[in-house]
Order: C-alpha cells, then structure tokens, then sequence
C-alpha cells in the first residue's frame, strides 16, 4: 500500500484514539452520601437494646444455638435460589470471557474450487478447474475502546451477579432463622397453654367435688368446663404452626417436606440474645447491603454500556493479514500460485449513525434510570431499618408490660383460689382470675414470639449474613 493511501486512515484512527464514552465513577450527590443517611439510627439512639457496633458476618450465631446454626449452614449450601443465583454468575463469567476474547486474533479460513469452460472456444467438457484457498487473521486495534467498554460492563455484570447472590443468602439466612423460630415458638406457646389446660382442669376437678359435696352448683361445673375445652381448642394451631415451619425448613434446606429436621420438632425454648443487637449506623448499613451495591454496579454497568454505544461512531480498525493460494488445480502447490497481503483493516457503517445517535441516547436514560434506582434502593433500606428498630423497641417494651402483667394476674389467680378454698370467695372470681390468667399467658408468649421474629427482621434488614 503506497503511502499517500495511509494518510486518510491515519486521521481517521487518530481521531477515534481516545476511549469512548465517559469513565464511571460513584456519584458524589447521591442520597448514599447524604449526612443523614450515614449518621446513627434515628431508632436506636437511647434504646438499651442495641449498640452502635459492627454486625457479625454470622449474625445468627449471636444467639449461640448450635442448631439453628447447623440448619443456616445447611440452607446456604442446598438451598435452591442460591443454586439459581450460582448459575446466574456463572452466565455472567461466561459473557465476561466472550467480551474479553474480543481483543485476541481472529482467524479464518476459506476454500473455493470451481469448473469454467469459455462459451466461446466450443471447447469440449470439462474445462478448466481452478481453486482458492486462504487463511486471514486479524486483530482489533480497539482504539476508541470498544471493546474494552464491553468488558467493563461485563465486569461489572459479574459484580451485580455477585451482589444478587449475596442478596439472597441474606433472605435464605433469615428464612432460615425464622423458620426455626416459628417451631421453637411453636412448642413454647403450645406448652404455655398446656399449662393453663393443666390449671383449669384442676379447677374443674375441684369444682366437681365441690357440687358433689354441696358446696357447688351444675352451672360452676359447666363453667369450669368450657374453659378447659377453649383452652384445649387452641392446641391444634400451634401443633399446625410447629409443622408448616418443619416443613419450610425442609425446603430451605434443600429437602422434600417429609424430610424435615425431626431433631428439631422438640425446640421449646425461644432463641435468646445474650447481648445487645450490634446494628452499626448507616455508612456501614450502605457498604454491607448487597441489593444497595448491586444497583450501585448497574450503573456501572451501563455507564460502560454508554461508551461501547459511542463507539460505533468511530470506524473499527483491526491489523489483518492473508496468505492464499488461487489458479489452476493443476498449479496447486506451485510458488506462482502463492500471495499475501497485510495492513490495516477498516470497518465504519455511515448510515447507521442515527441509529448510534438513538442508542447513546437510550443508553444515557439508562443511567439515569439507574441513578433514581440506586438513590431508591439507598432511602427503601434506610426506611427498612429504621422501622425495623422501631418496632423492636416498642415490642420489646410491650413485653416487658406483658410480663408484668403475666406476673399479676398470676398471683390474682393464686389468692382467689385460696379464697375459693376456704370458702371465702365465689366461683366466679376464681373463674375471672384464671381467664386472666390464661389471657396474660398467651399474651406474654406470643409477645415474646413477636419479639423474637422482630429481632430476625432486623437482622434482615442490616443486610448480614451474605459474606464467606
């Protein structure tokens, strides 16, 4: 090629040298870098049961269960959205490495034999066979960063893979959690109202001796016996709750329902805290949220996305080559069949620039779209947490009022027996005392319950959980 032809081409790749498209970097007016947004938790601020401290990777392990701990380990290594989530990122590495073989030579190959006879000579069949043959390679020069705008955007693909994954271990963890709750709560409740089932039958034992001593009528009797009856009535719904959560447990952990954890079916105990929850503030909430850090690697994504759009308005230069063999069969192999070439490549499409133009423009509303999800996904786990303390607090407040109310009604129920005894108190007292009583107990279990899941929501919501 003479030089004269090289000029046009040299200003073109000049021209397209610089990458195209802008270089991401994270928003510094984002509603991540708000003040408000990274202080202390407006909720905990004053409250004894949380501390501004790191949350553990393993938070469910501040409850120091070696079953619930054994059940979470067990769902992030069979649960099936995490298998799904597995193979999401495996997709994403796979697109990564197509991007990235994009830069490396490309090579090709190709073969022609053909059969000509001049209409002309009245020459007999079969003419004159000739063949073709060739091998081309090429490499891209990339120089108004194409390519390597692809490969940002797939990187950063992988990222969001990554951080979807984690999103999900920090749902499974959870599920997980609260599954098992669900059954030790479960058998709690149905021991607490076993309690007051054996209360009210001694109630109704006594009552009985009583009519049959005088001393009581057919109406206290019949009294005594619808309490112990409603009381018995409430059993079924939680031996239904215990095994919906065995149930749910089989399933987190990979399992077909029939295969529960049977060792766990006899949790009775509540999961406890020993400690105040660590709830950190909310720069730390920002960092540790996958679902905040998968949006922020959209944008990412697309910024590069932007400039792989701009760069189809430069020309693609690659540096190629060929070496072929052509003429008649019979020549094959002869050195006056041999030719090559070698310089560089250039391919640039001019119709299409408004249809470039239209994409650079979509692509650019893409990020912006992105930006608004990010500022969205920032302020919706701001809001999660924040109300998540929230409730914590005021449950935990509600128990404790619960508790005591437990504690009176018991000792209320404990003096009107004694004054039923001795004759010094009617049956319809006693009978009141104790359905407080029954009340206050329910009541209390199932505020402790709440409180229970109230805490695993927020651990929930801080976003724990996820890391290896």
């Amino acid at each position: 090629m003479h030089n004269r032809h090289l000029v046009p081409l040299i200003a073109l790749t000049l021209t397209a040298c610089a990458t195209a498209g802008p270089d991401y970097h994270p928003s510094t007016r984002s509603a991540a870098t708000l003040p408000a947004a990274q202080d202390a938790f407006h909720s905990a601020q004053g409250s004894p049961l949380t501390i501004d401290a790191p949350l553990p990777d393993h938070w469910w392990r501040l409850y120091k269960d070696p079953r619930l701990d054994a059940l979470v380990e067990q769902a992030l290594s069979a649960n099936t959205d995490l298998r799904v989530a597995d193979a999401t990122i495996v997709r994403a590495q796979a697109i990564l490495r197509e991007a990235e073989a994009g830069r490396t030579i490309n090579t090709s190959v190709e073969g022609d034999v053909s059969l000509a006879r001049p209409s002309a000579t009245g020459a007999t069949l079969p003419g004159s066979v000739g063949y073709d043959l060739g091998l081309g390679a090429s490499y891209p020069l990339d120089l108004n960063g194409r390519i390597r705008r692809a490969i940002q955007a797939s990187t950063a693909d992988v990222e969001a893979s990554v951080a979807a994954r984690d999103y999900v271990r920090v749902g499974v963890a959870a599920a997980t959690a609260k599954a098992y709750a669900q059954v030790c709560a479960a058998n709690y409740a149905m021991g607490v109202n076993r309690q007051i089932v054996t209360l009210q039958r001694r109630t109704l034992d006594a009552t009985q001796r009583l009519a049959h001593g005088g001393r009581g009528t057919a109406f206290d009797v019949s009294r005594a016996r619808s309490a112990v009856e409603s009381s018995e009535a409430t059993l079924p719904a939680f031996a239904t709750e215990r095994q919906t959560g065995l149930y749910l447990l089989a399933t987190l952990t990979g399992r077909p329902p029939a295969d529960y954890p049977a060792d766990v079916a006899d949790c009775a105990t509540l999961p406890s805290l020993a400690q105040p929850l660590p709830v950190g503030d909310g720069a730390a909430l920002i960092r540790r949220r996958p679902d905040i850090r998968q949006a922020e690697r959209a944008i990412a994504a697309d910024t590069a996305r932007l400039g792989v759009a701009m760069a189809d308005l430069y020309p693609q230069i690659s540096i190629g080559g060929s070496v072929g063999l052509t003429g008649p069969l019979r020549t094959l192999g002869s050195g006056t069949a041999v030719g090559f070439s070698f310089g560089p490549l250039l391919n640039w499409s001019f119709p299409n620039r408004p249809i470039v133009r239209a994409r650079i423009v979509g692509a650019d509303a893409q990020i912006q779209a992105d930006l608004a999800t990010f500022d969205g996904t920032v302020l919706e786990a701001l809001r999660q947490t924040e109300s998540a303390l929230e409730i914590y607090r005021r449950n935990a407040q509600r128990a404790d009022a619960l508790s005591r109310a437990q504690t009176s009604a018991a000792l209320s129920a404990a003096q009107a027996g004694r004054l039923f005894r001795f004759g010094r108190g009617d049956f319809l007292s006693l009978l009141d005392a104790q359905r407080s009583l029954a009340a206050a107990q329910a009541q209390n279990a199932g505020a402790k319950t709440q409180l229970l899941q109230d805490q695993i929501n927020l651990f929930l919501a801080l976003g724990g959980g996820w890391q290896r």
